[in-house]
């Protein structure tokens, strides 16, 4: 009884680890993207959490882009813009929530496509010194507990 309650545990703990990363203070759950073309574009979707004094994110780099940047999408005058966000406040005690349509992390010049089933390592930096390595799982739909896609979804993730 024991070994089996010892390996649901394990089971439970490994479940976790592989859904959240976690650097301190800061974590990120329920990090996602979508399919892409080697040479395009992707968007990295996440809950990052910080459960510690304000921060702020200032990079991230993938081994497997040329580069990531932070951006944001809205609304203006009808119609979508995108902006870069090169450095991203992370309240103390609070969420932000990068999801289709809204906040997302651009993965630009994929070094090779993107399949379902791959997974993206990609490392935010933030101004404190921490450093978090999220893993992105690649699917086509959000994982059960992402938040819902925001606004249009008229992004063209996944183009060259």
């Amino acid at each position: 009884m024991t070994r089996m309650l010892s390996a649901t545990l394990a089971a439970l703990s490994a479940a976790l680890l592989a859904s959240a990363a976690v650097a301190g203070p800061l974590a990120a759950k329920d990090a996602w993207t979508r399919p892409a073309a080697a040479g395009g574009t992707a968007a990295g979707y996440l809950t990052l959490v910080n459960r510690g004094g304000p921060d702020l994110l200032v990079g991230a780099d993938s081994p497997l882009a040329q580069r990531v940047e932070a951006h944001a999408s809205g609304m203006a005058g009808g119609m979508m813009q995108m902006s870069a966000e090169p450095a991203l406040p992370t309240p103390a005690g609070g969420e932000v929530v990068f999801a289709p349509g809204g906040r997302h992390l651009m993965l630009i010049g994929l070094k090779r496509a993107l399949r379902i089933g791959d997974h993206v390592p990609v490392t935010l930096r933030f101004k404190s010194g921490a450093r978090l390595t999220v893993d992105l799982a690649v699917r086509t739909t959000p994982p059960a507990g992402a938040p819902k896609p925001m606004g249009h979804m008229g992004h063209m993730e996944g183009m060259r």
